[in-house]
């Protein structure tokens, strides 16, 4: 219904390390490239030290461990740095998305309030319904609703009026001149936004209730109704 290291050597060659893991300009190279440099170094290090006085394996554990210290920061910056490029320049502006409501044709969680639909319908329409579909994609409801545009809340319930299960749903409208179906259009509806992380696509924002959307894909936000 609608409505810390231990000796020398291995300092040494640490310093040496952390020099590798960055290019004159103070950018960050590569992974691959410190671990080349790494195994080259201590290659010339075994090959050159004093037979008599081989290097210790405590010393050999250190340095590894430094080195794999310093490839983990390595790591860790380049990330912070595509952060930072996804968020838009701040990681702070992550924070500014948590406990509003943005608008998304995700299926965003329905429970004991309606929630806001935005209704675009084709303007050639002389009947447009709305079609409910559960987290699967399965319709479970449709309903006659008129030809106008802009937001209508919903209240979640089925032909028979009897309240849809609490879950997520997705909208369609179907806009129909004449008897005949001339567009199908993805509904936007408001969820709330409860968490807000970065991943490999970029930001990806946390919905109530489960899902989730790309911000590039948010087409509103706005303050809690």
């Amino acid at each position: 219904m609608v409505s810390a290291v231990g000796s020398s050597t291995a300092t040494s060659l640490a310093t040496a390390t952390a020099t590798a893991t960055a290019t004159t300009d103070g950018t960050a190279s590569a992974p691959s490239t410190n671990f080349d440099t790494f195994l080259k170094m201590l290659t010339t290090q075994l090959r050159n030290q004093d037979p008599l006085n081989p290097m210790e394996g405590s010393d050999f554990a250190v340095q590894l461990a430094t080195f794999s210290g310093v490839e983990q920061q390595a790591q860790t910056n380049k990330l912070l740095e595509q952060m930072i490029a996804q968020a838009g320049g701040s990681l702070g502006q992550l924070a500014d998305w948590i406990g509003k409501e943005v608008r998304t044709t995700e299926p965003v969680w329905f429970g004991d309030k309606a929630l806001t639909l935005d209704i675009a319908p084709d303007s050639r329409a002389d009947s447009v319904t709305l079609v409910v579909l559960n987290a699967s994609g399965r319709e479970v409801s449709r309903e006659e609703i008129g030809t106008g545009e802009g937001q209508i809340d919903w209240f979640g319930r089925d032909d028979m009026g009897k309240k849809l299960a609490d879950g997520r749903y997705s909208f369609v409208i179907e806009s129909s001149r004449a008897g005949e179906v001339i567009s199908e259009d993805a509904v936007g509806a408001y969820v709330r936004v409860t968490e807000a992380a970065v991943g490999t696509g970029g930001v990806e924002l946390i919905f109530k209730g489960g899902g989730s959307a790309p911000a590039s894909n948010i087409e509103a936000i706005r303050d809690p109704g």
